[in-house]
C-alpha cells in the first residue's frame, strides 16, 4: 500500500471533527524537543499545561520543526509559508489578548487566535497530502492545533456571553 493512503476504516482526524468535537481523553498537550516526533509528544508530569502562552509558544516551535523537514520545492514553499505564518501567529495573538486594556480588544484577540488555529488545521492537512512521509506527525499537529481551536472557541463564546 503506498504511504499517501489510509488503511481501510482508519479516518484522517480532519475526517472525523464533524462527529467528534471533543479531544478524546488521555491526550497530551504538545511538547516536542529537538529531535523527538509528534508521536512521541508527552508532557513530563502527564499533566495538561494549562498556560496557554506556553502551549501556543510550544506549538510554534513544533510548527516550525515540522516544517524543516519538508523538502523544498515549488508546492511546498507555499505551504511552509503558510503553516509558519499562522502557526506561529496564535501564540502571537494569544500574548496581544493577555495584554488587553478592554474586553473588546481581548475577544478581537482570541477571534484571531481561533480563526489562526483553524488556518493551521487546513494547512497541516494539506502538507499531509504534499508530503505522506510526514502524515504521522503532521496529524499529531493538527490534533494540537484543534485542541487550541476548542480551547479559544470557548475563551471567545464565554466572552461573549458575559456582554
Amino acid at each position: 500500500m503506498p504511504n499517501d493512503q489510509t488503511p481501510p476504516g482508519q479516518q484522517e482526524p480532519w475526517e472525523n471533527e464533524a462527529k467528534n468535537r471533543y479531544p478524546e481523553h488521555g491526550d497530551s498537550p504538545l511538547e516536542l524537543r529537538e529531535g523527538e516526533s509528534a508521536s512521541a509528544n508527552v508532557a513530563l508530569s502527564g499533566e495538561p499545561d494549562y498556560d496557554l502562552e506556553e502551549r501556543t509558544a510550544k506549538f510554534g516551535e513544533a510548527v516550525i520543526r515540522f516544517v524543516k523537514k519538508m523538502p523544498d520545492n515549488s508546492t511546498n514553499c507555499r505551504l511552509i509559508s503558510q503553516l509558519v505564518g499562522c502557526g506561529t501567529s496564535i501564540g502571537a495573538s494569544y500574548c496581544e489578548a493577555d495584554d488587553a486594556v478592554s474586553k473588546k480588544e481581548f475577544l478581537n484577540k482570541i477571534g484571531t487566535c481561533k480563526k489562526e488555529a483553524k488556518e493551521t488545521k487546513f494547512f497541516l492537512r494539506m502538507a499531509s497530502t504534499a508530503e505522506p512521509g510526514l502524515k504521522e506527525e503532521a496529524r499529531s499537529l493538527w490534533r494540537e492545533a484543534r485542541e487550541l481551536h476548542l480551547i479559544f472557541c470557548k475563551i471567545y463564546r464565554s466572552g461573549r456571553g458575559q456582554e
